[in-house]
């Protein structure tokens, strides 16, 4: 009981904060996300990856560790460690790192970014071990297997014979094929990941900057077939997370190449976004930017979350206006994220950090809850804004 108090005084003292430009206490605030963390800890079943929590019946939305999900809960366990140097969530990391490492194998899916960088990327980072090498490549040379040249793309989802699906999500999996390249001297990492965003580049976005979520190829000529929609409001709507999936991998993508069409790439998506007469004042986004009932359409924490973190390494390769609109409006998506009624009270959520995020609205699935990459992507947020207002 002393730990949920204490948890919740230091939450409802970040809900308090009074204005933007007061000094956040990062220490205070990884140590609250560190101890509700514990809570989820105690709750996860044995040998399962956490993926949300129901309010409605106090239970834990669980998953295998095939599951594209599976990397955020030990790599927000790294994070925390990394800030606060608990044991405790080191050691549950380590555990979970057990769990995920046999996915390096798996080409059944594109998420190995997700699932092995977010994870054993951070790992490397604290504790630079052999065997986390390895696993990282072993992990992209399983991703590069699902490359196709004549399309120019990696397969997102298996689709019915003929039919090659690609996902605007799959950017985010890039990371991991430039940093096979660097490690091992291996360009066809580089290239792969290269033609890809060249080829999503060309077809995945409306004149607007917007993008598509779902792009059918012929798998036999590479050409476009449909574009469309699975996880927002309809074919030609501009999904929330979609829009921030790739705002933060052509970001990714200028950093590793310094090629001005990917600056130019991520800095016209952040104009879509940021300019957006559908922005809330809050600046936490509407599931879908043309969501039918804004303004009562569900927000997306998850999608802010993101965009938060895209926005704040965006900044550092512009300069003057520019850098100081993405660095004002990540420090006001991460102030609202950081108060009620996102942040979760201490002890509550089942664990998780934030509340109210979508999933997958169309689908009826994990609308309205916390998700794993959500807390994630607003950890390392506030690691990079940290570094913005302290460590620099």
């Amino acid at each position: 009981m002393t730990l949920k108090v204490t948890v919740a005084a230091v939450f409802l003292f970040l809900a308090t904060i009074a204005s933007s430009n007061a000094q956040v206490n990062y220490a205070e605030r990884f140590r609250a996300a560190a101890a509700q963390y514990k809570v989820l800890m105690r709750r996860l079943p044995a040998e399962r990856f956490p993926k949300t929590y129901f309010a409605v019946n106090d239970s834990l939305g669980t998953s295998d560790s095939g599951w594209w999900c599976s990397g955020f809960y030990p790599g927000t366990l790294l994070q925390l460690y990394r800030e606060t140097k608990d044991p405790a969530i080191l050691t549950e990391a380590n555990r979970m790192l057990g769990l995920l490492a046999k996915e390096q194998y798996n080409t059944g899916t594109h998420d190995l970014g997700f699932m092995m960088y977010c994870s054993f990327g951070n790992a490397l980072k604290i504790d630079p071990r052999p065997e986390y090498k390895q696993i990282l490549i072993n992990s992209a040379k399983s991703l590069a297997k699902r490359f196709d040249p004549k399309v120019g793309c990696i397969r997102s989802w298996n689709g019915k014979p003929g039919d090659f699906l690609v996902i605007i999500d799959n950017m985010m999996n890039l990371e991991l094929l430039f940093w096979a390249t660097k490690v091992t001297g291996d360009s066809s990492f580089y290239k792969i990941a290269v033609t890809h965003a060249n080829t999503t580049m060309k077809n995945h976005f409306r004149p607007d900057h917007s993008s598509y979520h779902v792009l059918t190829y012929d798998e036999q000529t590479g050409a476009v077939k449909h574009k469309g929609t699975a996880q927002g409001y309809a074919d030609e709507s501009a999904w929330a997370r979609g829009q921030a999936w790739g705002l933060y991998g052509y970001t990714v993508m200028y950093r590793e190449t310094h090629d001005q069409k990917y600056l130019d790439q991520a800095n016209h998506i952040a104009s879509f976004i940021l300019d957006n007469p559908n922005l809330p004042s809050d600046k936490i986004l509407y599931w879908d930017y043309n969501a039918p009932n804004i303004p009562n359409a569900l927000r997306d924490v998850s999608a802010a979350a993101i965009t938060a973190s895209a926005l704040l390494e965006l900044r550092k390769y512009n300069s003057g206006a520019i850098a100081q609109k993405y660095l004002s409006n990540a420090k006001a998506i991460l102030k609202t994220l950081s108060s009620s009624p996102y942040l979760a009270p201490g002890g509550t959520n089942g664990g998780f950090i934030l509340q109210h995020s979508v999933g997958h609205l169309p689908a009826k699935s994990e609308v309205d809850v916390p998700l794993t990459y959500a807390d994630y992507y607003y950890m390392e947020a506030l690691t990079r804004l940290k570094g913005v207002e302290i460590d620099h």
